[in-house]
């Protein structure tokens, strides 16, 4: 296709997106056009992307108007972003071909939530499938229309914003040629992907959970990530039965300079302090989920590379917002970079919206309304009135839930968990110091750690959180256990949703069965079927980011969960990960 069969590029401001449809005519392109008659890009409220070596003939493709895909020569396929190799079939042969700008709305939300200064809220933003190939999509923003004309359906055509003489932003409107209503990506059947064992002995029976300890929790608290750490890991290891020159082995998420209050500095740091001499050491942010790090931590137990590691998760989020926002810490401004690249130019700049883009396509999917996701924050709020860890304890209502103010449709403030300062250690020993120590052990039945989906937030999974479906399947070839044998369900619930994906992706019910199997959460209260987060998750108890459901599974597995105990509990599943990349862990007395 050439430029002359494409759409007319149309220049965009980000506020033009909010202002009302009887306004928008006026605002044309007397701003972009100098005396000289030359067009100059917009100064808007986007985060400008970093183009790369790969990237940046997507972003200027727009200059004639024309919007360019990666093609493989050799199968026909298109990909986005451009990788170097097709996905599809490995030829290198990939090129950046003319579409014809024309794509579906398979994921929708309306972002009422204000990330960036100079982008107002309400926004569009949607994952747009190709009419070429539905499996190249883009994330993007809907523009020049109402946000109640948008749904999962909705057939749209490009156009595009330049934001930089290098730089031009796709965007899509409404396609008024073709108001019917196009065609949605069916969600793959991942079964054929599962792997066997690759071996019958399993290292799971080498390895036992020995000692758990926490920090002080809370918001705003101003203490050191640090000290946090330290705090955690001293009860742990006292937790189980150990001394300090006892630990050989160290673990975390995510390790190293990671900003945004996410992290107390890696092993490094912790090491220089503790000064164990450590036989093993790990870090980094892309294990199955937060909870990787410990089951990197059994890998090298169950190696003999060590007997006893000691795992820790920090984080001092509440912290880090209040000195960023009194101007203690400053965030550089930079152009967009990684997996923001494709991202935050469209204000996608939060997990809650890309979350959000899957339940949309979920509820159209699947049918159903929020007050299945309130019925989960309603009874995390109750489960938190018995922890007196709890950041959050007053009870809410389902009307409190529905008339909380929005984030990112279908998410209120409710659906969002609870950034706070806080940290988790957790001590693997060797399975034949399990009976050594003070406390009851805990045994590690399996773990789910395959990666089925395509890692990303928009090229694979749209029916449930990316990478839920995966790691649930593979869980349960590592065991004889069934769903029917849990006791208690400790999921990663960063948002409603998320605990909404592990509950079905688990096999707990169907496919679009929660509603169901929720009801008004009397299934998955404490005394009901499955009691699922009863010390309150991340919505309620603070997102201790993954080993905070991980120590809730060990005090419930130990008996040891005082008022909010699971009686006779006796195997426990614990997910982690809120998206790329996730894992399971099944937990037993």
């Amino acid at each position: 296709m050439n430029s002359s069969t494409a759409p007319s590029p149309t220049i965009v401001d980000a506020w033009w997106i909010c202002m009302p449809p009887d306004e928008r005519d006026t605002v044309g392109l007397r701003d972009t056009v100098a005396e000289s008659g030359e067009r100059r890009p917009r100064v808007t409220g986007r985060p400008l992307p970093q183009p790369t070596l790969r990237s940046a003939e997507f972003w200027a493709s727009g200059a004639d108007g024309v919007l360019r895909i990666a093609r493989c020569e050799a199968c026909g396929r298109l990909s986005h972003p451009r990788p170097p190799m097709c996905p599809h079939c490995r030829s290198r042969d990939v090129t950046m071909s003319p579409v014809t700008g024309r794509g579906v709305v398979v994921a929708v939300t309306v972002n009422e939530q204000q990330w960036l200064p100079a982008f107002p809220a309400p926004y569009i933003i949607a994952i747009v499938a190709l009419e070429e190939d539905s499996a190249a999509r883009l994330t993007t923003n809907i523009v020049g229309c109402d946000p109640g004309d948008v749904g999962v359906g909705t057939r749209v055509r490009v156009t595009f914003e330049q934001a930089a003489a290098d730089i031009w932003i796709p965007l899509f409107e409404l396609d008024d040629e073709r108001p019917d209503e196009g065609p949605i990506p069916e969600p793959e059947d991942l079964s054929a992907r599962s792997r066997p064992m690759a071996s019958p002995d399993k290292f799971e029976e080498r390895v036992a959970i020995t000692g758990i300890g926490q920090s002080e929790v809370g918001r705003r608290l101003m203490v050191d990530p640090l000290t946090l750490t330290v705090d955690a890991c001293e009860a742990a290891v006292a937790d189980a039965g150990l001394r300090f020159e006892d630990i050989d082995g160290l673990a975390t998420y995510p390790g190293g300079p990671i900003g945004g209050g996410l992290t107390e500095g890696g092993t490094m740091p912790v090491e220089e302090i503790l000064r164990i001499r450590p036989t093993w050491v790990s870090g980094g942010n892309e294990f199955p989920g937060q909870n990787g790090s410990i089951i990197a931590a059994m890998l090298a137990v169950a190696s003999g590379l060590c007997r006893h590691v000691l795992c820790y998760r920090t984080v001092w989020e509440s912290s880090h917002a209040a000195m960023v926002r009194d101007g203690r810490w400053v965030v550089p401004d930079a152009r967009a970079t990684g997996m923001t690249e494709h991202r935050a130019p469209y204000g996608a700049m939060s997990p809650a919206n890309w979350i959000a883009l899957c339940a949309s396509n979920y509820f159209h999917r699947y049918g159903g309304s929020r007050e299945t996701l309130g019925a989960i924050a309603v009874t995390a709020r109750q489960h938190a009135a018995a922890n007196p860890e709890a950041v959050y304890r007053e009870p809410i209502t389902m009307d409190d839930y529905l008339g909380a103010r929005m984030i990112s449709s279908p998410f209120g403030l409710y659906d969002c968990d609870v950034p706070v300062d806080g940290a988790v250690a957790v001590v693997v020993s060797a399975v034949d110091y399990a009976t050594d120590g003070p406390n009851p052990p805990v045994f590690v039945e399996a773990v789910g750690t395959q990666i089925m989906e395509t890692l990303s937030w928009d090229q694979g999974t749209l029916t449930h959180l990316p990478q839920s479906l995966g790691p649930s399947k593979h869980l349960w070839t590592r065991t004889d256990c069934s769903p029917d044998d849990v006791d208690v369900a400790l999921l990663y619930d960063g948002f409603t949703f998320n605990a909404l994906s592990w509950l079905e992706a688990l096999g707990f019910c169907e496919l679009g069965g929660a509603a169901d199997f929720i009801g008004d959460g009397d299934a998955i209260r404490l005394g009901g079927r499955l009691p699922v987060n009863p010390h309150g998750g991340q919505l309620s108890a603070g997102r201790l980011h993954g080993y905070g459901f991980f120590r809730e599974a060990v005090r419930q597995l130990r008996g040891h969960a005082d008022s909010r105990q699971v009686p006779d509990a006796e195997l426990a599943v614990v997910t982690a990960g809120g998206g790329v990349p996730s894992g399971a862990i099944l937990l037993r007395r």
